[in-house]
């Protein structure tokens, strides 16, 4: 349009021969317009969201080893998952971003309304909705994030020309820092080891660099809401939107994230949290609930976690070293039982430990190859729950957990990665909740009770807890009808029938291999 503007000018004044004072004229008439026009497109381009496309197809191979030596798996799960990234801003200041996310199995859609709200609470958005984006659902799209972000250049008007910025909303909490490598990501907040889920809330970000003289230091403040007890809209009683005093009480955290240094290169982040109010299953619930019957959640505490995390991005200033990255993260995590109750079937403080090492190394013109290695103790428990495997949280064993990878970026919108994970768990409880489910049994001590029982003529049918105790008393040379030979075996069959019980639903190892081709533009 300013070209033909342009020449059309310039042509009339050829034809008219005219004057040098009215050929500047005609040059100003010409700048004008240009200013006109280029204002026109800056405001019609400013008016519209600004709209993102992530499209992943993949297949996994998944496979789990149960402690009673049998396998369960899927050897071809395809999945599909899109996102629609939306942005936003009104000014240099305000700037609004969301993501919908559809994500589903090939050929299912995994939404069944008799059961939305128990058993798919977690993937539906029933009670809670920490993996509402994570698990796959049906073909509808979801909102995963959405918030608006404030971005302020002076601090309290202190005049320090400290940066700050404040932001509330649906928050992109998943893919954090470390975690989002393995993912091919930009790493987002907060620390993947530790927490890893979507939540609501708010938080406030304060650029200490000028104010201390140290390299990208900063502090941040995270406030956000699990659940809510909250009545669900015409409700018969209570009335609509008030408390339900009968329902679980709301699920809230907050915590803050410390970045000490950060020059690009170097990056050390650190985070400490607690959690309130946090849910699971007693053990006659997650009895219940392992043979298939519906079953209420109870709240057992809170608890408090801590991380710090370095990462090394680039070894070299130049060569194949000055792309490599190498990282190493340490997590804890401690429970605070609440009247009495077992949380991870505990009534005292239980504390848990994590480590985490990886490295991802450019491999010439053909992409990058990660490797990673992480151990979790025997009480580890973090909020990694929307971490991106299919067989669970790698990051929540309490074990060990492999990983490699290989991610190849075909063309500028096109990638592909090939990615294995294998976990051996030595404790049970991994990506369980917080009551019963999620406490520690030894693995081979399962699997060695199971046995036992099995060899003293035990049976599925908990009435042969007689033969056993009866075969164990034999074989210990001890007279079964004293009653104390029954004080001192009587346990040990109880637990060997408990072993012999769990063992079929008790995960020993697990293997997800994937391999997709990605859509990003």
């Amino acid at each position: 349009m300013k070209k033909m503007i342009a020449l059309s000018l310039v042509a009339a004044t050829m034809a008219f021969g005219a004057t040098s004072a009215e050929i500047a004229d005609l040059q100003k008439q010409i700048d004008d317009l240009k200013g006109k026009v280029s204002k026109v497109n800056a405001q019609s381009a400013g008016d519209y969201i600004k709209w993102g496309v992530d499209f992943r197809t993949a297949i996994d191979n998944i496979n789990y080893d149960m402690a009673d030596g049998s396998s369960q798996g899927n050897p071809d799960l395809m999945s599909m998952r899109l996102w629609l990234n939306m942005a936003y801003a009104a000014d240099s200041q305000n700037i609004f971003k969301g993501q919908l996310s559809m994500n589903k199995a090939f050929g299912a859609d995994f939404m069944n309304p008799m059961v939305d709200g128990s058993s798919r609470a977690m993937s539906m958005g029933g009670s809670f909705d920490w993996t509402g984006n994570e698990a796959l659902t049906d073909n509808s799209l979801k909102v995963k994030e959405a918030y608006w972000l404030y971005l302020g250049d002076d601090l309290f008007n202190l005049g320090q020309d400290i940066a700050w910025t404040f932001s509330v909303g649906r928050r992109p909490s998943t893919n954090g820092f470390i975690a989002s490598l393995s993912q091919d990501d930009p790493d987002q907040s907060p620390l993947g080891h530790s927490i890893n889920v979507e939540y609501d809330g708010f938080s406030s970000k304060v650029d200490l660099s000028k104010l201390s003289g140290v390299a990208g230091m900063n502090f941040k403040l995270c406030v956000g809401k699990g659940s809510t007890n909250a009545v669900p809209l015409f409700n018969t009683y209570p009335p609509s939107y008030s408390a339900d005093e009968d329902a679980l009480k709301d699920i809230t955290l907050g915590g803050f994230i410390f970045e000490p240094y950060n020059d690009g290169q170097f990056i050390v982040k650190t985070m400490a949290f607690r959690a309130f109010n946090l849910p699971g299953y007693t053990m006659d619930g997650m009895m219940d609930v392992m043979q298939g019957i519906p079953a209420p959640m109870e709240q057992f505490g809170n608890i408090d976690g801590a991380v710090i995390s370095v990462l090394v991005d680039g070894l070299a200033e130049d060569g194949m070293l000055a792309e490599t990255k190498v990282f190493g993260s340490l997590a804890w995590s401690q429970t605070n039982p609440e009247g009495g109750e077992a949380m991870l079937g505990s009534t005292e403080d239980e504390s848990g430990t994590s480590y985490w090492l990886g490295a991802y190394l450019p491999v010439a013109e053909y992409g990058t190859v990660g490797l990673e290695y992480n151990h979790g103790s025997e009480y580890w428990r973090p909020f990694t729950y929307a971490e991106d495997t299919m067989i669970g949280s790698k990051v929540a064993a309490r074990g060990d957990a492999f990983e490699i990878n290989w991610t190849y970026q075909l063309t500028k919108a096109l990638s592909l990665q090939a990615r294995y994970v294998d976990i051996d768990y030595e404790y049970t409880g991994s990506n369980g909740f917080f009551g019963a489910e999620g406490a520690p049994m030894k693995i081979e001590e399962i699997k060695e009770g199971a046995a036992m029982w099995s060899q003293l003529g035990g049976t599925a049918d908990p009435a042969s807890g007689q033969t056993v105790y009866m075969n164990l008393a034999q074989m210990q040379g001890m007279d079964p009808m004293d009653p104390n030979t029954q004080t001192a075996l009587m346990p040990m069959v109880q637990g060997m029938g408990m072993a012999s019980a769990f063992a079929p639903s008790v995960v020993e190892a697990a293997q997800d291999f994937r391999f997709y081709v990605r859509y990003r533009f």
